[in-house]
């Protein structure tokens, strides 16, 4: 009998162990290592985010558009034509403090022929003949976010008193100025027969596309005056708007190329500079 019991006891024995190997075995193959233990993947992206800038959308107006249309030429002192720099200076100061917008020509362009504005006080700032001083602006035009319109003498640009092709492509370089054709030769273009016209007209546009690699838009009469044939003439030599010297607001019902501005002269208070451009949009 103790034969017996011992025998049986050995087997249990021996099933006992067998069946806690075996759990230990299947225990071990579950368990997962520290550095394979499962952790979130993550993937880094090289996707930049991306900010696009959101443009309000253009106003349009229910009244026929008056733009304010600035004329300068020289920036300095000593006649009716040359502005002194404090006095630019404190009329853009002006411009700055009561939130105007100041254009470039193709939103002018944009603005007069669809009769919308990109906010409710715009100005378009134009200087004639391309004096050398004007490099003056430039300071304060990029110290108060502004944007002018240089109108060029095409053949003056090796005179030393005029902006030469070198400081013409610098400034258009800084994105605050743009360029528009004053002729080739400033003559009084009522006094040419239409194809002298046509010659100042187009020579000048080509000579500015060509060495400012733009499309010129905008014509400027020298002296402001112009006839029925260089109105004519301005619309197939690739023109889109052209400016006079008349004294006014500029709207489209003067017709395109025959748009009047408001001169500045030297020596005039801020209040008259402000009431020169106080135009109501509705």
């Amino acid at each position: 009998m103790q034969k017996k019991f011992g025998y049986l006891g050995g087997c249990l024995v021996l099933i006992i162990a067998i069946i806690v190997g075996v759990g230990l075995r299947q225990r071990s193959t579950h368990q997962v290592t520290p550095a394979t233990a499962h952790r979130p993947v993550t993937q880094t992206s090289h996707v930049k985010t991306t900010h696009v800038a959101t443009t309000k959308p253009w106003i349009k107006l229910k009244r026929p558009l008056q733009l304010p249309i600035l004329m300068y030429h020289s920036i300095s002192s000593g006649n009716n034509l040359r502005v002194p720099k404090q006095q630019f200076v404190q009329e853009l100061t002006y411009l700055k403090q009561h939130h105007y917008r100041t254009l470039t020509a193709t939103e002018a362009i944009r603005a007069l022929k669809t009769n919308t504005i990109p906010q409710k006080k715009v100005v378009w700032l134009t200087l004639d003949d391309a004096y050398k001083d004007n490099t003056k602006i430039m300071a304060t035009l990029k110290k108060d976010h502004f944007h002018a319109t240089i109108n060029v003498i095409t053949s003056f640009t090796h005179k030393t008193n005029h902006l030469s092709l070198a400081q013409l492509k610098q400034m258009k370089a800084t994105g605050l100025v743009d360029f528009g054709s004053h002729t080739v030769h400033h003559l009084d273009l009522n006094a040419l027969t239409t194809a002298q016209q046509r010659t100042e007209i187009i020579n000048s546009k080509s000579w500015l596309d060509q060495h400012l690699h733009q499309t010129t838009t905008l014509l400027c009469y020298p002296a402001g005056r112009a006839n029925a044939a260089t109105h004519k003439l301005a619309k197939p030599a690739g023109y889109q708007l052209a400016l006079t010297t008349q004294e006014g607001l500029a709207s489209l019902h003067e017709g395109r190329y025959n748009l009047s501005r408001l001169r500045v002269t030297p020596g005039i208070s801020t209040a008259t500079f402000a009431t020169l451009i106080n135009v109501h949009h509705s």
